[in-house]
């Protein structure tokens, strides 16, 4: 590759921005852990790799849990390096494992920071409502019992809006979240769960996957779910969805938020 690399600035520092897929079947998620296998770990490696063994920073839009997927993450990171974009795209996808890719690597501000760039995250549970699949539930959550999708939708709506959603996620000093739409969609055999919001508290799109899945099943009524939301305590007893189900579908970016530097929950998502 060295003889054939355009300089990207002569060797200047670059911040680069990324989107990343991932199969988080084997990954403690996505953020580094200490003595575990993580997303961002392997490409913070491979980086130093490339660039001759110097740590390089990654920040990434959200950090999602050990077990969820990633089609649409995003990342950032700062490197000195003479490849050129499609080189450094290139070399990066030839090191990085399997389960791991990276596309659309682009040049962007030195102070590009994807987690406070995002318009919003877009999460989708994955609900296999059929005989047993064992290829589709590698990412998805088999339910044997028949669902009822026009019920799972009209609860879905009760989320909708800003709310505490402490009795759906883990304990945060800010569980006020704001969801723009929870839609229940049904392709054949196959129920997804698309959530919309700002920013999430830890396993609340699982938790809420599981509320819907509860409805489905007619163990719980819509009106349940409205007493459950207004609760204090865990709803369902902190029940949640297997997180094989569970994808970070999407992050578009837009301007800085102002409140960027003051509300550090924003970097939550699931």
């Amino acid at each position: 590759m060295g003889g054939t690399a355009k300089s990207a600035g002569n060797g200047a520092s670059v911040r680069y921005s990324a989107r990343v897929q991932y199969d988080g079947t084997d990954f403690a998620g996505f953020q580094v852990q200490p003595g575990d296998r993580t997303v961002q770990g392997e490409i913070e490696r491979v980086l130093a790799n490339v660039i001759g063994g110097q740590r390089i920073a990654v920040d990434g839009a959200g950090r999602t849990d050990a077990g969820v997927h990633a089609r649409g993450q995003v990342i950032a990171f700062t490197l000195i390096t003479r490849l050129g974009r499609k080189e450094l795209e290139a070399a990066l996808n030839a090191l990085l494992p399997a389960d791991v890719s990276i596309g659309g690597l682009r040049r962007v501000a030195p102070d590009f920071r994807p987690r406070y760039r995002a318009r919003h995250r877009e999460y989708r549970y994955r609900i296999w409502n059929g005989t047993r699949n064992p290829l589709l539930e590698r990412y998805a959550y088999g339910v044997g019992d028949p669902l009822d999708v026009e019920q799972m939708r009209a609860a879905a709506g009760v989320f909708v809006g800003r709310h505490d959603f402490s009795p759906f996620g883990g304990r945060d000093v800010q569980p006020v979240r704001t969801l723009h739409s929870v839609e229940v969609r049904k392709q054949g055999q196959q129920i997804t769960i698309v959530v919309i919001g700002d920013a999430f508290l830890r396993g609340m799109v699982r938790r809420i996957a599981a509320a819907l899945i509860r409805v489905g099943k007619g163990q719980a009524k819509v009106s349940d779910i409205r007493v459950a939301l207004a609760a204090k305590g865990p709803a369902f007893r902190g029940e949640a969805a297997p997180a094989r189900g569970l994808t970070l579908w999407n992050v578009p970016m837009g301007p800085e938020r102002n409140e960027a530097r003051t509300d550090r929950t924003n970097d939550r998502t699931e």
